[in-house]
């Protein structure tokens, strides 16, 4: 081991309640609320010194979990079993590097729960929800590597903290002699952004239900001190990214709602749209006719269109679809199929052309993805999970040292803005869009940066 190693020694959860200011809709079901895990993860390295780190993710049900059972039923197995995987990553004491540590959590502690999970429920718990829970936990674990080091994290995945090549971490048959070429012995790190902006551009997400214009905007709308309408959202935070939420099984509501948001795109001087059907749809010409359409009728929404995100269910291995034909028109972003880098070969070898990368798929995860996809040729995004509080600030990172095609998605502040105001107060522009942009500059110190020297014991760690 070295001495930067370190052992996880404790771990706590927590469960923090939100609620949405309006209904958030996308897929089949609408967000109306959501509860936030926190993990505070403590640490060891080999000369006795001690560390904590925080790690955060929403248990957002619908999209973790799109399923028939009643709401509170999913919700009640995601919280079962982040407090049974909890307990199992403290008696784990794995050890090493954050990513190495991550890499056994995933593989190891992850599947044998999920095996156990399933054996004892009918209704088997979803890997996308389970690697979701597990992220809260690997969030912290390279927090607390960072902390224990005193370094940024961002600053400890190269060979002066890890020992194993990049090429080391990715094993089986995918991994051919051609493919580890590709790597050339590089390290994690020369992978990133070396100097990462301390700006970025901004995605604001209109939500299938979102109204567009101030004439939709009706009395069930909250009425508070943040926009409601789309319209008024582009001129307040000055956007120029907007992700458009479809349904995926109404073509025409579909391409009416491209043209309704494209054309105020038009008006307000917004530069880039993209299309999100969230799973929903199970025909490739489905996408490709309103494509076809926008592209004949409507030629300067089809412009601003930068790519197209998850028409298709996430089962890929499943359905085996051949999407060439989609991403042959626009660039074809992997979201809720890209579990891991294993996944997002196999979306490569479909067609599939973009990763939308999440930290809530684990940071560990996050970064392996990073490095196949960018190997191979393949554009990212950083893509939200309405990540409100201590969630904001490993998302934001890992989009300003991935180098994506545009900026990031950032959607708690439409959706619940109150729930990070502590956060805000340490971090004023990571919380409110500014001139299309967020700013990270206040962001620093060791483990993620969290900053949370500056925040209340009662605000890392409320009692339930």
């Amino acid at each position: 081991m070295r001495p930067t190693d370190v052992r996880i020694v404790d771990v706590e959860l927590f469960f923090l309640p939100v609620q949405t200011r309006m209904p958030y809709k996308f897929g089949a079901e609408s967000l109306d609320s959501v509860v936030c895990g926190r993990a505070r993860v403590t640490v060891e390295k080999l000369d006795g010194t001690r560390a904590v780190g925080w790690g955060e993710t929403p248990l957002s049900v619908p999209w973790v979990w799109p399923s028939a059972l009643p709401y509170q039923v999913r919700l009640d197995r995601l919280i079962a079993f982040s407090k049974e995987l909890a307990e199992q990553v403290a008696a784990s004491k794995l050890s090493g590097h954050a990513v190495e540590i991550g890499v056994q959590l995933i593989e190891g502690v992850l599947t044998d729960q999920l095996v156990k999970d399933s054996a004892r429920n009918e209704n088997a718990l979803p890997y996308l929800a389970g690697l979701v829970v597990s992220s809260i936990f690997d969030q912290a674990i390279h927090d607390a590597y960072g902390v224990a080091n005193e370094v940024d994290i961002y600053q400890a995945y190269g060979k002066d903290f890890l020992d194993r090549k990049i090429a080391d971490f990715f094993v089986g048959a995918l991994m051919t002699p051609e493919v580890r070429s590709r790597f050339a012995d590089r390290y994690l790190d020369q992978f990133l952004i070396a100097n990462p902006p301390a700006t970025i551009a901004v995605w604001h997400s209109v939500g299938a239900s979102d109204p567009i214009g101030a004439d939709e905007v009706t009395d069930e709308h909250p009425r508070d001190d943040y926009p409601v309408a789309l319209s008024d959202w582009v001129n307040a935070d000055g956007l120029k990214c907007l992700k458009v939420k479809l349904c995926g099984n109404d073509e025409t509501w579909d391409l009416q709602r491209m043209i309704d948001v494209g054309t105020l795109a038009l008006e307000h001087g917004v530069t880039a749209l993209s299309a999100d059907f969230n799973c929903m749809v199970t025909e490739v010409d489905y996408v490709n006719q309103i494509l076809d359409q926008l592209k004949t009728e409507h030629r300067a929404i089809w412009d601003l269109i930068l790519y197209v995100e998850q028409p298709f269910p996430y089962e890929l291995d499943e359905l085996m679809l051949d999407v060439s034909s989609v991403s042959d028109r626009k660039p074809l972003f992997l979201d809720e199929s890209a579990h891991d880098w294993r996944h997002v070969e196999l979306g490569r070898s479909l067609g599939w052309t973009g990763v939308a990368l999440k930290t809530c798929k684990t940071q560990t995860g996050a970064l392996l993805s990073l490095c196949w996809a960018k190997v191979h040729d393949m554009p990212l995004m950083v893509q939200d999970l309405t990540n409100p509080m201590l969630a904001m600030v490993p998302h934001a990172r890992l989009a300003a040292h991935a180098g994506t095609i545009m900026g990031l998605e950032a959607n708690a502040m439409q959706f619940y803005p109150a729930a990070s105001a502590e956060q805000a107060k340490i971090h004023p522009r990571l919380y409110r869009r500014q001139n299309g942009v967020l700013d990270l500059s206040t962001i620093g110190g060791s483990g993620f940066g969290y900053r949370t020297e500056k925040m209340s014991d009662q605000t890392l760690a409320p009692k339930s």
